[in-house]
């Protein structure tokens, strides 16, 4: 398999070496690098990082734009992660080998809460169900794993922003389609801000009917010991069964049910995870590597 090697001395402003020996393994190993970007980037900017000759990156750049692996914005001399490779990693998380041990912490936290609970990531602008049991109640809100629910109204999303900083939080909700779903769907900007910096003291965030009405949510992050967690657990019900006040009293089953998938993940190699703290897969590096899971 292709890697990427750092050259020179540990610290140095070194070329990032694109390694492999076939074409293909090139172009894995040239993915590899952008998927830890936070930010958009030109081909003058990899041909500096790299040392790899303009017209050959500017090759690999073409092939893979014109798999939809890549996308160009802007004025056209910015790239940014297409819409092809999200998915592939959506569908990876969705799919991997230790689903069925995470989706036994899930139908545990099901048949202690009486509720369905599901498992979520964000992408993009929206928040993605990895995992999702339902509740045996007869009167349920039903969705699949697949699902997509907007980042800024929906009790995940908030969670999993309120770990930026403020400066990237603003920059992403900027981004973001701030569509309003309900009459308590919050959608400006500054009263969002407010939310998250209340989530982020808080330590879990509540969507209290804000994407669909009659519908309470409560999430928290799944522990790792990443700079931030792109992973939650979450518990979803009908208002006339969950106020957010009777939320409250869920979140210690929801902090282990966090934590054991927490431990799941780390085992799984998937994100270097511990039980007990930390804010799983998903991004690394402190007050600007986080965005690269909300490059759209």
């Amino acid at each position: 398999m292709a890697e990427i090697h750092r050259l020179g001395e540990p610290g140095a402003q070194a070329p990032t070496e694109l390694a492999g020996d076939t074409p293909t393994m090139r172009l894995f190993s040239l993915l590899e690098l952008i998927a830890t970007k936070d930010q958009l980037f030109t081909l003058q900017g990899l041909v500096e990082e790299t040392g790899t000759p303009k017209p050959t990156l500017h090759r690999m750049l073409q092939q893979l734009e014109s798999s939809g692996l890549l996308i160009r914005e802007n004025n056209g001399r910015h790239y940014g992660t297409g819409v092809r490779l999200r998915r592939m990693a959506e569908d990876l998380l969705i799919n991997d080998m230790h689903h069925g041990a995470r989706r036994a912490v899930l139908r545990n936290l099901v048949a202690e809460l009486g509720e369905s609970c599901n498992v979520t990531a964000v992408s993009g602008s929206e928040v993605v169900y990895l995992d999702r049991i339902e509740t045996s109640e007869p009167l349920r809100i039903t969705l699949q794993a697949g699902s997509r629910v907007p980042v800024h109204c929906s009790a995940s999303g908030k969670m999993i922003l309120s770990q930026l900083s403020p400066a990237q939080r603003k920059r992403l909700i900027a981004a973001a389609p701030l569509e309003r779903y309900t009459n308590k769907t919050v959608t400006d900007p500054e009263l969002i801000e407010e939310q998250l910096q209340r989530v982020r003291r808080d330590g879990y965030a509540i969507d209290d009917e804000e994407f669909l009405p009659g519908m309470v949510c409560v999430a928290v992050l799944v522990p790792t010991s990443n700079a931030v967690s792109n992973l939650c657990v979450a518990v979803q019900a009908p208002v006339m069964r969950l106020t957010p006040e009777k939320g409250l009293k869920l979140l210690p089953a929801l902090q282990r049910a966090a934590a054991a998938i927490g431990r799941i993940e780390a085992e799984s190699g998937a994100g270097e995870g511990t039980a007990d703290g930390g804010s799983p897969a998903g991004a690394g590096g402190a007050d600007g590597a986080e965005d690269e899971l909300w490059t759209s």
